[in-house]
């Protein structure tokens, strides 16, 4: 019998030990680092829940990392600086073409993602508002579209048609505006809440309307502009007096004196007597979900220069970095949006519309699934158990012509400033008491707005 020598020995032992790390990193999961805006306890909770599922499906592991919102964009950049973004972030859209121009996301990736699951089955206004040199700069995930909610009883008893364009609003306006006891809207007029600013915005959108274009700044056009200030101002005088903003919006529609309001969609659990610290009291029982079925929701509006109008969104993404464990992140986002989206979407549902509607083999499913997710606060219900199906429709069609200042243009981040410094509040504020005339306010918003870069 032939002895092995100890060199042989030693190779021998040496090509084990290889073996066995080879193994152990074989067996050994991968861990992916996941950024999220979503840090309210219960809410990490169910993205846990989210990543845990995943790891069991694949073995990656990922690590939830809470990050606040206000921090977000500095915290991203000192990462990109330093070499060491995370894997995956979840952000709103202002931050996303600003951020694929820096480098920080990687636009192929998130591509490769929605070609994946298909593009057809995303809302096409989501996509659109992240397009760039033929790529998508990230996943949709989830979005809201800001509604007109109305008193459908009102208008169906009337005759009139829902208020989908102008001229539809102001046909309410004459027929239902009695005030004390019933105002026909409630318009935002505190010139110093962003309310009024969102408010303005989808206004401004809806007659075809914007501050910015490619270049910058772009003068508001006048016609356009004009038939706006005419608009609001009519609006104005079927508000109550004095500054108004959400809670005087709100209150006026649950005691059902108010018969147009516009809102966010976490008005929705509230509407149906799902939270106590905002009951709707319309037949004094602050349960009770008759204000919801006698209400109707317009998430697209309409002006007379641009009949195809548009809705106000507000869309969140997930965004796969440059520094990313590419397939790692790719995994994760699929799954995210695919086995693993009815976890996504019931971290909030009220506000967290699909953005993906269904597969391709059921184009719905989706959407159909998130009508199930229980809402509220103090009492919990699916929204199919508190508003029609078409109300439901209406709610997630939005998303389809989500619209915002600045975004198709590259200009997000410029429209952002001209909306945070208040001028066009002020001035519309101006406008609608009777201080200055039209033109005039065109001319001065135009002047403030082109002195802000």
């Amino acid at each position: 019998m032939k002895l092995m020598t100890n060199a042989g020995m030693t190779r021998l032992l040496g090509s084990a030990a290889m073996a066995l790390m080879l193994g152990a990193v074989g067996v050994q999961a991968e861990t992916i680092k996941y950024w999220t805006t979503e840090e309210q306890p219960e809410r990490l909770a169910k993205q846990q829940k989210l990543a845990d599922d995943f790891k069991a499906k694949t073995g990656i592991d990922v690590e939830v990392i809470p990050v606040s919102e206000s921090d977000l964009n500095t915290r991203a950049t000192a990462a990109f600086a330093a070499g060491d973004l995370p894997d995956v972030i979840y952000t709103p859209i202002q931050n996303v073409l600003p951020w694929t121009e820096a480098g920080i996301l990687d636009s192929a990736a998130a591509t490769d993602v929605i070609d994946e699951l298909d593009p057809k089955t995303f809302a096409p206004g989501a996509l659109k508002m992240v397009e760039t040199d033929g790529d998508y700069a990230a996943v949709p995930v989830d979005g809201w579209t800001q509604m007109i909610l109305y008193r459908k009883d009102l208008f169906e008893k009337d005759g009139l048609a829902p208020p989908t364009n102008f001229a539809n609003i102001e046909a309410a306006l004459k027929k239902l505006n009695n005030p004390p006891a019933m105002y026909g809207f409630v318009a935002a007029t505190k010139v110093d809440d962003n309310y009024m600013s969102q408010v303005l915005e989808q206004i401004f959108l809806a007659n075809g309307v914007s501050p910015v274009g490619p270049d910058g700044f772009k003068p508001l056009d006048e016609k356009k502009t004009i038939e706006v200030l005419n608009f609001y101002k009519d609006l104005a005088k079927a508000s109550p007096p004095g500054d108004n903003y959400w809670k005087q919006s709100r209150e006026l529609y649950f005691a059902g004196k108010a018969a147009m309001i516009m809102w966010s969609p976490f008005i929705l659990d509230e509407l149906a007597g799902l939270r106590d610290s905002a009951p709707p009291m319309i037949d004094g029982d602050p349960t009770s979900t008759a204000l919801a079925k006698d209400t109707g929701v317009v998430t697209n509006l309409s002006g007379p220069s641009d009949p195809a109008g548009a809705s106000w969104a507000d869309i969140r993404y997930f965004g796969i970095t440059s520094d990313a464990d590419t397939d790692a992140a790719e995994q994760f986002v699929d799954f995210s949006m695919n086995d693993g989206y009815a976890e996504t979407l019931s971290i909030a549902p009220e506000g967290k519309f699909p953005v993906r509607r269904g597969t391709p083999d059921d184009p719905t499913k989706f959407t159909t699934l998130w009508a199930t997710l229980p809402v509220g606060v103090d009492r919990k219900a699916p929204l199919k158990d508190l508003y029609a199906p078409a109300v439901i429709e209406e709610i997630t069609k939005g998303l389809d012509t989500a619209q915002r200042w600045g975004v198709e243009d590259g200009q997000l981040a410029l429209a952002s400033k001209m909306l945070n410094s208040q001028e066009i509040n002020r001035v519309v504020r101006e406008y609608i008491d009777g201080g200055i005339s039209a033109e005039d306010a065109v001319k001065k918003m135009n002047d403030a707005l082109s002195k802000i870069n």
